[in-house]
């Protein structure tokens, strides 16, 4: 897909890897970008247009995807974190973050699919994570919500290529970003993720693993289940 002249919606777009997206789309020619937020005066990027959208609120998505018929790109980066163990957490947390997670995206890609058809195909990515493959107990509601939405990407995949539409699964270790903030651990500038899924898109690869991490753990996915769910 040619981003220079494309026409992009990247929600989440106020703050971390999706401010980061949505700078690097402009830089790499993107005609227009929407950044979607549940807050537009949260969009302090004069370049970018604010579009309101909240990815639980399907009536919300619909309103967007009318707003932006132009859109050939679609970028579901809005997350949530924190709930924390699946045995243990409030239980409306653990929904919170699967209805962010995996809902979420799936009420994008299904108001914008028939957007993406009527311009050509474009391509659709969401943003993944190494623990859609890894289960910790701190995060267990995290890992199972990214599990879900790695399992929806695949699905979407399969279900859109008729239409000529590339979906890119994008899994990445920790960031430099605000939800690793209190975390001690090596992290990846959000700039160089952003590069490497844009680089995808542009070369019509289907997924990014975007560190050492990741790319570890996916070669475990054959192996026994217990590599994948450490105790701690």
């Amino acid at each position: 897909m040619d981003i220079s002249g494309s026409v992009a919606l990247v929600t989440g777009a106020n703050r971390g890897l999706g401010r980061e997206l949505a700078a690097q789309l402009l830089e790499r020619g993107a005609k227009t970008v929407y950044a979607a937020v549940r807050d537009p005066q949260s969009v302090t990027d004069e370049r970018l247009v604010p579009v309101a959208l909240d990815v639980t609120d399907p009536e919300s998505v619909r309103r967007a995807a009318e707003a932006c018929e132009d859109v050939t790109l679609v970028v579901n980066n809005a997350g949530r974190a924190g709930a924390g163990s699946l045995l243990t957490a409030d239980l409306e947390a653990v929904r919170a973050e699967l209805e962010t997670n995996y809902l979420g995206p799936l009420h994008v890609v299904r108001a914008f699919a028939p957007v993406l058809a009527r311009n050509g195909g474009g391509a659709v990515v969401d943003v993944l994570s190494v623990l859609s493959w890894f289960a910790l107990p701190a995060s267990g509601s995290y890992s199972a919500s990214k599990a879900a939405a790695w399992s929806l990407t695949n699905s979407v995949r399969a279900e859109l290529r008729g239409q000529g539409t590339l979906v890119v699964g994008a899994h990445m270790g920790y960031m430099d970003t605000d939800m690793t903030a209190r975390l001690d651990v090596p992290k990846i500038p959000p700039a160089q993720v952003a590069a490497q899924i844009l680089d995808a898109v542009a070369a019509g690869e289907e997924e990014v693993l975007a560190d050492d991490l990741t790319r570890g753990a996916k070669q475990l996915l054959s192996g026994p289940p217990a590599a994948l769910a450490p105790s701690r």
